[in-house]
């Protein structure tokens, strides 16, 4: 009896037990359409991430050469995201249709923006960048009044205190060995 007639006997309600074989047949068959259908999620995930991505190119072409905060790329793990920096990236939403754009704080995971088009992604992305870069500039500059001036004292020789104490205490070594001696007479 062929699988197709066996499987549909059981589904008419045969009394024959199916067979290990058919059994194991019949679940990888349902695991690998499973399997097949979280492949095409997962590819079209990646599929509008990059498409974001490439959205993204006219911004970070923009950016200077020296400014290396920003890592941009895609990661294609278990859930696929677009990073931007170290602590932001891109996600699709449950419904794998919407963007979400995340930043991972001290205290959890903020939403910064989330759209099902592209270009409003893109005008949050250009914002934070910008944002990130002014606090680049802000850490690197160092205002005259935002740093205390230290008088410079004059550097005296430590030579001098370290024979002073050294006479001091060959006086004192010699006195009390002195005192000991004349006690014992």
């Amino acid at each position: 009896m062929s699988d197709a007639q066996n499987i549909g006997n059981e589904a008419i309600g045969d009394p024959r037990p199916m067979r290990l074989r058919d059994a194991l047949r019949r679940a990888r068959i349902e695991a690998a359409d499973r399997t097949g259908v979280v492949v095409d999620l997962r590819d079209a995930e990646v599929a509008r991430l990059e498409i974001l991505n490439d959205a993204l190119d006219p911004l970070f072409a923009q950016i200077p050469n020296q400014v290396d905060l920003f890592d941009r790329g895609i990661s294609q793990g278990e859930t696929p995201r677009l990073w931007i920096d170290v602590v932001a990236h891109v996600v699709m939403g449950r419904d794998k249709r919407i963007y979400r754009f995340v930043q991972d704080t001290r205290f959890g995971r903020i939403v910064i923006a989330e759209s099902h088009d592209t270009a409003p992604l893109v005008d949050a992305v250009t914002d934070y960048v910008a944002r990130r870069m002014i606090e680049r500039e802000h850490a690197l500059v160092a205002t005259p009044a935002q740093v205390p001036v230290m008088a410079e004292k004059p550097r005296r020789s430590g030579f001098w205190t370290f024979a002073l104490g050294f006479i001091v205490g060959a006086i004192a070594l010699f006195g009390v060995a002195l005192f000991s001696t004349l006690r014992n007479f």
